[in-house]
């Protein structure tokens, strides 16, 4: 995250309100071993129906930064967990120097596994591509990672935000990456916008709430309430 090269990301969606999601699973996750970093986010846009998804919807989501040696934590009843590497190509688009403050998480999977390559070319060379040559206002680094288990969603696509408002930045995207390839309905907006092998799983905008980094792991404390408005 930021200007920081995560080799895996660990991701936890719940419905939990986030005092008991960070006094309770954020103390637990974070104290494993391979956890570098934690933050959790609270959902802007609970029940969006202008994209298609496989997931059932969720109003907290969890974000463990960890390295190779992680192994994710037993299941929790509630709480569903995805444990994502980053996948071999670079992140694309620029640093702000601003902190991380939203998130649009985007998850997806090929129709069929043997789409896979072709599914990643399209996401890495034509869609996230334009996304970051647009330039669009409050969006940073966006970064691919593959599903550890080789399951589904197959991919993730981590697109961080220096705004605390993030729904209006998604909504954003769109007309700017038009200005750039061309109008909706053009050839080469539609290129851009799907693919064949595209499946959907999920797409959301997050705010943070909190954060737990690796000084704190063994302490009792160390959270940083990071609500919008403080």
């Amino acid at each position: 995250m930021e200007d920081r090269l995560t080799s895996g990301l660990y991701l936890e969606t719940t419905n939990w309100s986030p005092e008991r999601y960070a006094e309770t699973r954020v103390a637990e996750v974070s104290r494993r071993p391979g956890v570098e970093r934690a933050t959790w986010w609270e959902n802007v846009c609970l029940g969006r129906d202008d994209l298609p998804r496989v997931l059932e919807e969720f109003s907290l989501l969890g974000v463990y930064e960890v390295d190779d040696g992680f192994d994710p934590p037993s299941p929790q009843l509630e709480v569903t967990g995805y444990h994502f590497r980053r996948f071999p190509r670079p992140a694309q688009g620029r640093l702000t120097g601003k902190p991380t403050l939203g998130l649009s998480l985007v998850l997806i999977s090929p129709r069929r596994p043997e789409q896979a390559t072709a599914l990643r070319d399209w996401a890495d060379f034509v869609h996230i591509r334009h996304i970051a040559e647009a330039g669009v206002p409050g969006f940073t680094m966006i970064t691919p990672y593959e599903n550890a288990s080789g399951g589904d969603p197959r991919f993730l696509h981590f697109y961080e935000l220096d705004t605390d408002d993030p729904e209006p930045a998604f909504k954003a995207m769109a007309p700017k990456v038009a200005e750039l390839i061309g109008e909706p309905g053009s050839a080469a907006w539609k290129r851009w916008a799907t693919t064949p092998e595209l499946e959907i799983w999920y797409v959301n905008s997050f705010r943070r709430v909190g954060e737990r980094k690796r000084a704190d792991k063994d302490g009792g404390g160390g959270f940083a309430d990071r609500r919008r408005g403080k």
